[in-house]
């Protein structure tokens, strides 16, 4: 069975923040000096976990949950202080660029970002820094059951204007040998280009985590359990999902209406072939688990209920009404990861309309569920969401990065919840401003053995500071903390709040 990533006994907490709201002076957080500094003052708070969401590159909406690949990381996550210390830039290549220092304007990151790493390519091009040459021949050979694909994919995205890979010619859609060589000739140089870029973000990554590491702080990530429709994943391995004669999908994912949204949400990703990766050992999906661990501790599955089963929604339908639940791989794929991985820590969010079958799996393979304060107060005791039915083996949030801040859930409430959660706290009443401390003491006052908070909650944010609309297009994954904000009392208070729940002898002991 997998081992649990908390032994008997465990207690420890953690923040949620994704890399891209990290300060720096680029227009969107990066893997260097400041996260450096985040993780720095992730230690002195006395947190053991740093969870963050998908480090891939995106696509669709500027979303980490509709990447262009499960094995690739966003290159606009690339240290341009780093580039400089290693001699590919100069500082004045820098120099010039005025971002808000509170939003991620990711077409304009994109411009900037992309100018710099073309010139850290043509400085390595020309011999700067030539003691990298061997490490950078030594990344393509082990990482190329990946990167080749990927390279040539973003390539001639570049050629067709990111143009979906659906809308290219039909030699390179159904990606004929011929088309295939022509194209890699043609592009050759863009082509080492992004797998020089990768070569870059991994590196800088790797020096992250072994700080990280170093100071007690473990890193949780974010597997999405679908990939993108616009991915190499996709392009490079038809076999594997369920598709038309014409490379298209003929059933998109999605979930029936819920509390996010009453016609349930649409995502439009392309559904497993479960058979034909079963067949094949679930090797895509280990080479998936094995990547992301390259990178971090631990890993949050998402949508966990998919591995039961999936919600199918027919590729023509305009809403995810129409859907209907299909058996997922269940103990066949963990079985078989555990054979390849040994005991992988997962994390289940195992979130949404949850079956008798999910907890079962997730219970089998003794995998940490995900509870969330926000969820609790609906006035039924019986609410799994509530503290007092929680089992340790489980992590609970304050809230997701799909829910609002903790104060502005608070606002939206209609009074008989605020009631709810005032009397379970055993208080007469209170105020917005108290919601997301009484959460977070309450989250951390729990048996759970993780206990974890968003940042903006941390920090007490309002709506302002919501990271993602579920079912909505525009406007997510923008949010972004500044120095200033990190620099108030908050994260003191949060140590005192982890000493007293006996949460932060975990961090101790992991630092010493």
């Amino acid at each position: 069975m997998n081992l649990p990533p908390f032994p008997a006994g465990y207690r420890a907490s953690g923040v949620l923040l994704h890399v891209t709201s990290l300060p720096s002076p680029y227009g969107i957080g990066d893997v260097g000096p400041a996260a450096m500094a985040w993780v720095d003052r992730l230690h002195e708070a006395g947190q053991s976990w740093w969870q963050a969401l998908p480090l891939g590159p995106t696509g669709y909406g500027d979303s980490p949950y509709q990447s262009l690949s499960s094995f690739a990381g966003n290159p606009l996550l690339i240290s341009p202080d780093w580039l400089i210390e290693d001699g590919l830039l100069r500082a004045s290549d820098c120099a010039g660029a005025s971002f808000s220092p509170t939003t991620v304007d990711f077409e304009a990151v994109k411009r900037f970002k992309y100018a710099l790493l073309e010139t850290a390519w043509k400085s390595f091009s020309a011999g700067a820094h030539s003691d990298l040459r061997p490490d950078f021949e030594r990344f393509g050979h082990d990482q190329a059951h990946w990167l080749d694909d990927y390279a040539l994919f973003r390539a001639l995205k570049a050629r067709y204007d990111d143009a979906s890979y659906l809308d290219w010619p039909e030699d390179l859609v159904r990606r004929a040998p011929a088309a295939l060589d022509q194209a890699r000739r043609d592009l050759a140089s863009h082509v080492d280009q992004v797998r020089f870029a990768q070569f870059l973000l991994f590196r800088q990554g790797a020096r992250l985590k072994a700080h990280a590491r170093a100071k007690g702080v473990r890193l949780i990530g974010d597997l999405p359990f679908f990939v993108s429709p616009d991915s190499s994943d996709v392009w490079a391995n038809p076999e594997l999902f369920l598709l038309d004669a014409t490379y298209r999908p003929r059933v998109v994912a999605g979930v029936p209406p819920d509390y996010f949204s009453a016609q349930g949400q649409r995502w439009g990703n392309p559904i497993y072939d479960w058979d034909a990766l079963a067949a094949r050992g679930y090797r895509w999906c280990i080479d998936r688990v094995r990547a992301l661990l390259e990178h971090v501790d631990a890993i949050r599955l998402d949508h966990f209920r998919g591995f039961a089963a999936a919600w199918h929604i027919p590729a023509a339908a305009p809403t995810a009404r129409s859907g209907r639940w299909i058996p997922g791989p269940s103990a066949g794929l963990f079985g078989a990861v555990e054979k390849a991985l040994g005991g992988v820590p997962f994390v289940a969010e195992d979130l949404g309309m949850i079956t008798p079958e999910v907890g079962t799996l997730r219970d089998e393979f003794h995998i940490p569920g995900t509870r969330v304060l926000q969820f609790a107060f609906d006035g039924h005791s019986d609410n799994p969401y509530l503290p007092h039915n929680y089992v340790p083996n489980t992590v609970v949030y304050t809230g997701t990065h799909d829910n609002p801040t903790t104060r502005g859930w608070y606002e939206d409430r209609p009074d008989a919840e605020r009631g709810n959660l005032w009397h379970y706290l055993q208080r007469a009443a209170g105020t917005g401003e108290e919601a997301a401390p009484a959460l977070l003491r309450l989250a951390w006052s729990s048996v759970a053995a993780l206990a974890i908070a968003p940042l903006q909650d941390v920090l007490n944010l309002g709506k302002e500071a919501r990271m993602n609309q579920p079912g909505s297009a525009e406007g997510n994954w923008r949010w972004r903390v500044t120095d200033e904000m990190l620099g108030g009392p908050a994260l003191e208070s949060l140590r005192d709040l982890t000493v007293t729940s006996a949460r932060a002898e975990a961090a101790m002991a992991a630092s010493s």
